[in-house]
């Protein structure tokens, strides 16, 4: 059998504070069949002297047959990983956020009919993902706002369109879930939708700027264009196929 390879770890282990960058650490190493010597710097006066001996600004550090590798992110390069660009665009948290829409749909229309394909999972789908969008907006309204007036054509006319959009699109996927007050929720989900969709079309296609989409919240790395799109097209298509079976089916 081979021998385990050997790293030393020097990371922070107080009462007050264990390092998680730390803990990330030693959970790489030990992946990758490395026996840790793990170090505790168990108050602030060892770290700072561990930081002065080997002239580093952070905890946690590896070193590996008597080399320094660095870092937490240094340890990923090491092995040959990527190291996430926290600036960099990325679709990962509305990919994540439609997925439990879907999972959340399928399991109410489970639950309630005792099958998985349904019409009234299609319909929950957009409501759901409705209330989610809604709910990364809330988050931090003031940042989803602003960012929402780069491209938004109503927010610009009338700034206090971008707080109230998060909520008007939260009571219609509410509503649109209880299949109640219809009267409300399609013309609400029609207005909002009609106006992003023009909106993003302007700014994406038009008039060609690359733009960040506040449909995830305000903090979001999701490029403006296809999502916010998809979005809006959703509420608009909700809203006729609701006005449809309430008009012509009659339900």
């Amino acid at each position: 059998m081979t021998p385990k390879k050997t790293a030393t770890l020097h990371r922070m282990v107080m009462p007050e504070h264990t390092c998680p960058y730390g803990l990330k650490s030693l959970d790489l190493l030990k992946r990758h069949n490395y026996a840790v010597e793990d170090h505790h710097l168990k108050t602030r006066a060892q770290t700072d002297a561990f930081k002065e001996e080997h002239d580093v600004k952070t905890t946690p550090q590896t070193f590996i047959d008597g080399q320094r590798i660095g870092g937490y992110d240094d340890l990923l390069v090491h092995f040959g990983k990527a190291v996430p660009d926290k600036d960099a665009t990325t679709y990962v948290p509305v990919m994540a956020l439609f997925a439990m829409a879907a999972a959340m749909a399928l399991a109410t229309s489970w639950a309630a009919m005792g099958q998985l394909i349904t019409i009234a999972a299609a319909e929950w789908f957009i409501a759901f993902a409705m209330c989610l969008l809604a709910l990364q907006k809330l988050k931090d309204i003031e940042s989803f706002s602003t960012m929402f007036l780069n491209y938004d054509l109503l927010a610009q006319r009338w700034v206090r369109y971008g707080y109230i959009y998060p909520f008007a699109e939260g009571i219609a996927g509410v509503l649109m879930i209880a299949g109640a007050l219809l009267w409300l929720s399609i013309p609400i989900a029609l207005f909002i939708g009609t106006i992003g969709v023009v909106s993003v079309f302007k700014a994406v296609y038009i008039d060609k700027r690359a733009l960040k989409c506040a449909c995830v919240g305000g903090d979001s790395n999701v490029p403006l264009g296809f999502v916010s799109l998809t979005e809006n097209l959703m509420m608009i298509a909700m809203a006729v196929w609701m006005l449809f079976k309430v008009t012509v089916l009659g339900h």
